[in-house]
């Protein structure tokens, strides 16, 4: 398992960080790790299984 800071995260998922906060906010992303009182990271794991989850959606919408 690999932790991903917020840059990364960003780039795997091509979202800004408002975008990111603000799906985690309404429970629509993983929330994040809080890896010391001022650092935070996401499980790369769960960043994956996300991703996955909007492909398959996606690809579910374009089969309609």
């Amino acid at each position: 398992m690999h932790i991903l800071r917020l840059p990364e995260v960003s780039q795997a998922t091509g979202l800004s960080r408002s975008t990111i906060y603000r799906l985690v906010q309404t429970g629509n992303f993983p929330p994040p790790l809080k890896l010391t009182a001022r650092t935070i990271g996401w499980h790369s794991t769960d960043i994956d299984t996300w991703i996955a989850a909007r492909a398959a959606t996606s690809k579910d919408k374009a089969d309609d």
